[in-house]
């Protein structure tokens, strides 16, 4: 079976976005993931990005990666805030449209995890159904005056020796949800997971119901 994702455009906000959608044959689901970033190089290319999508790929679903505004070939510029959200909301919008009937779960990486998080947020506002929200080393600082989903299921992978996003915050924002989740901490890893993505797709795969 082939294993290529096709590129795609999306209209959004601020233009049109530039997006990468894997079409799943018989799909468990649907996957969106939100890349890291944009001011610091962060793309739907990254390795970690990459990672998330193989691993739920693998797993069944049908999966969108794609570039926020300013990114790549997608119009617009930077708006580091609400406008990502926007955008993803916009890619959230087709990927659904390909497959309306399937359950949804969000992923998102360090700013694309704040994006991930406030997109459930608006998603469970409207009364509309989502499955899970994997956050990995997520941007929590950025969630403070965001609106979060509370009826997902939620995962939040965060490395100990972060070197970006302070582990000290996440693990002070896990402590205070007030909603079943669960933390996973992975030892002796930075950031980006150099020389742990093997054991984050390890840590990711079972959550989305792949053995």
């Amino acid at each position: 079976m082939l294993k290529r994702e096709n590129p795609i455009s999306i209209e959004g906000p601020a233009g049109v976005l530039e997006g990468l959608y894997f079409d799943q044959p018989e799909a468990c689901g649907l996957a969106l993931i939100c890349h890291p970033n944009p001011v610091k190089g962060g793309t739907m290319l990254n390795k970690v990005v990459s990672t998330l999508q193989r691993t739920a790929r693998d797993a069944g679903y049908a999966t969108l990666r794609f570039n926020f505004r300013g990114v790549g070939g997608s119009a617009g510029s930077h708006d580091m805030n609400t406008g990502e959200v926007g955008d993803a909301e916009a890619a959230l919008r087709w990927l659904q449209a390909q497959h309306p009937e399937l359950p949804l779960t969000l992923l998102g990486f360090s700013f694309g995890g704040f994006v991930a998080a406030a997109l459930a947020g608006r998603v469970e506002a409207r009364g509309e159904p989502l499955d899970r929200l994997i956050l990995v080393a997520p941007a929590v600082s950025r969630l403070e005056d965001q609106p979060l989903a509370e009826r997902c299921e939620l995962t939040i992978i965060q490395p100990d020796d972060d070197e970006v996003i302070e582990p000290a915050s996440v693990h002070a924002f896990s402590a205070g949800l007030q909603r079943p989740h669960e933390l996973l901490k992975v030892a002796e890893c930075g950031h980006f997971f150099h020389g742990k993505l093997v054991e984050l797709k390890e840590l990711v795969a079972p959550r989305l119901g792949q053995v």
